[in-house]
């Protein structure tokens, strides 16, 4: 190895830690093929002398560059160059794309460009805030005050149900919305899909049919799918289900389970009136259906004393409805901390279920979003969320409508926008990727995935003037 080409990019004043520097000088030289496999790398004294580093941050970067591939370790004779040409050949002949082949516009199209984005990267297709809109520095201070704590315990497994001081803090949260729940009826999970996966396992059996709003979230249909379910859509008007075609539907399927989202549904970020929330709950009754309550974008609405928002676990009390809830809209994706609010005996029920496929869930990420309850800052944080949309959303409502978009009902909170864009939006999408522009065609949201002049607009990525000039350029 000539060490002089490694040391020309090693640099103290870049402020990049010198382990992320001499690891990401290493991998350079052996993806370009100026250290071939089963070179021997220098001693861990050499490379530190050469270098003038510490031996410890050598020991680090020949250990980041074992565990990604680059490196192996062989006891008593040091490192050696990994053959890796012939795993990244195979990897890339099943990654690489047939070139006459189109893409399949389908739900698994949609989520693997959401996570091909940078980081943070706003999105008219995504259905997270811009990462700038969130309390970084927030949720870095509670992990760093978490690091603090005995690691003993941050070393074991959690309670099956949940960590229990955040589940106190989830019953007084279900409180404020009129819910009861004891700590036992509250299980957390990995997101809100992890808690209707678990659900469907629990109450379901292949072959049963489960209701969804149409349009819906469109993970759960495939979710479903997979569990040998079927899916039937039910018409979502701007004050919730069509309650006739509900009530036909329910009497041929006789379905196990009925998702709904209450409040800000998804896509359209419209609400549940009263009056339907009482009659979905007199058809479920009849029916023996079992309501599952996704209230994902809860924390998004400001409540009922600003809007009129019904949800049906209040009026239900977790006797027939499932409340499930989470965080990643609000406070960080990553964190992946979710809920299901149930009868003491299906809770108890859900959780050895949860036991049987993930034993816990993380406690750390649980410890993370309690301390940011707990301290009173949450709320604070949801108001400059809830104004900063309010002020995105008039303005993407005026842009969309200046292009001759349509929209039937015009959501006044959440960060969603239901748009009619007068043709085959995945004919649109197909065309705004070529751009390198992701759109969320409407055809994706309704479990038929009949072609739809639908789509989805996030008003948070109302800045991206590409997504503007793209639909601007569409012939009238």
């Amino acid at each position: 190895m000539t060490n002089t080409v490694i040391q020309a990019t090693i640099s103290r004043d870049s402020g990049e830690p010198l382990a992320d520097q001499i690891v990401r000088a290493v991998a350079a030289r052996i993806d370009d093929k100026h250290l071939r496999a089963g070179a021997r790398m220098p001693s861990i004294r050499q490379f530190a002398g050469f270098h003038g580093v510490s031996p410890f941050t050598v020991v680090a970067s020949y250990d980041r560059l074992v565990a990604q591939g680059y490196l192996e370790s062989r006891r008593g004779a040091g490192f050696f160059v990994r053959e890796r040409s012939s795993l990244n050949a195979g990897l890339q002949a099943k990654l690489a794309p047939d070139p006459g082949e189109a893409p399949k516009l389908d739900v698994v199209w949609l989520i693997r460009n959401l996570f091909r984005q940078a980081p943070g990267q706003a999105s008219s297709a995504a259905g997270v805030l811009p990462a700038e809109w969130l309390d970084g520095p927030g949720i870095a201070g509670a992990l760093r005050a978490i690091g603090r704590q005995p690691g003993a315990m941050l070393l074991n497994y959690g309670n099956p149900h949940g960590y229990l001081p955040l589940r106190q803090q989830l019953q007084r949260k279900l409180a404020e919305l009129e819910i009861e729940a004891a700590p036992e009826q509250i299980v957390t999970t990995v997101g809100v899909t992890q808690a209707l996966d678990l659900v469907a396992r629990e109450l379901c059996r292949p072959g049963d049919t489960v209701f969804v709003d149409d349009p819906a979230w469109f993970l759960m249909f495939g979710s479903f799918a997979a569990l040998g379910l079927k899916v039937v859509g039910i018409p979502r008007l701007a004050d919730g289900p069509d309650l006739a075609q509900l009530a036909d539907m329910a009497a041929l399927h006789k379905p196990r389970l009925y998702v709904v989202n209450s409040v800000l549904h998804n896509p359209s970020s419209t609400s549940l009136s009263a009056a339907k929330a009482f009659q979905v709950l007199r058809i479920a009754g009849e029916h023996d259906i079992t309501i599952v309550e996704d209230d994902i974008y809860c924390d998004l609405h400001p409540g009922q004393a600003a809007q009129p928002a019904t949800r049906m676990a209040p009026l239900d009390q977790l006797r027939r409805v499932i409340y499930l809830g989470g965080f990643s809209k609000s406070l960080a994706a990553s964190l992946r901390v979710g809920f299901i609010a149930a009868s003491p005996e299906l809770a108890q029920r859900l959780a050895d279920r949860k036991m049987l496929g993930t034993l816990t869930t993380s406690e750390l990420g649980e410890r993370v979003v309690y301390k940011i309850l707990s301290e009173g800052v949450y709320r604070k944080h949801l108001e400059r969320i809830r104004a900063r949309l309010d002020g995105a959303r008039p303005q993407a409502i005026r842009r969309v409508e200046t292009l001759g978009l349509r929209l039937e009902s015009l959501p006044t909170a959440g960060m969603f926008l239901w748009v009619d864009a007068g043709r085959d939006t995945s004919v649109l999408a197909a065309q705004a990727m070529e751009q390198g522009l992701l759109l969320a065609p409407g055809s994706l949201f309704s479990p038929s995935q009949l072609p739809s002049t639908r789509m989805r607009l996030n008003v948070a990525a109302f800045e991206d003037a590409r997504l503007w000039d793209f639909l601007a350029s569409l012939p009238s």
